[in-house]
């Protein structure tokens, strides 16, 4: 008989200036499967996101996801699709979770509080996922938790086309 391996405890706070290098770091190490971004852009996302916060597994930097609503003056092309096609969402800007902390339920944890947070009017929570480059596990883990595809966008020139996602919140 094998001796099991203990569960990690997760917990889930608000980003704090501190966390801002590890999640700076854990984002370029995730590209492309988000966009590249500097410590300024993760300071103003920290100071304008209607969520933003952080996974630790025992204790240790984990993962994060950044949430945004209507009415935030933020220039990324997919959140404006979306505020175009629906007037109360909550938007999953990004997500990273740490390679040695994958598979424990960190994203789902996340998403799951980030749609808790929303008011009763965000009727749909939404996102994208790379279809050029193709993200395959990130469309499985979204069609997984409900996401269907409501759209596409073809972003950079060409050089990136991602599915506009959407879940209803009432499913």
């Amino acid at each position: 008989m094998t001796k099991a391996e203990p569960q990690a405890v997760i917990s889930l706070r608000d980003v704090e200036a501190a966390d801002l290098e590890d999640v700076l770091r854990l984002n370029e190490v995730s590209v492309p499967a988000v966009n590249s971004v500097d410590l300024e852009q993760m300071r103003w996302f920290a100071a304008h996101a209607a969520y933003f916060r952080v996974a630790l597994g025992d204790g240790d930097f984990a993962g994060f996801l950044i949430g945004m609503r209507p009415g935030t003056r933020y220039a990324s092309p997919n959140y404006r699709w979306f505020c175009a096609a629906y007037s109360d969402f909550g938007y999953i800007d990004r997500v990273a979770i740490a390679g040695n902390a994958r598979r424990l339920g960190l994203a789902t944890r996340l998403y799951s509080d980030f749609e808790a947070s929303l008011p009763a009017s965000a009727s749909v929570l939404t996102c994208e996922v790379n279809l050029v480059p193709a993200n395959e596990s990130s469309m499985r883990f979204h069609e997984g938790y409900g996401f269907r595809t409501v759209g596409t966008q073809t972003l950079e020139n060409g050089r990136k086309k991602v599915a506009l996602m959407a879940k209803s919140r009432e499913s």
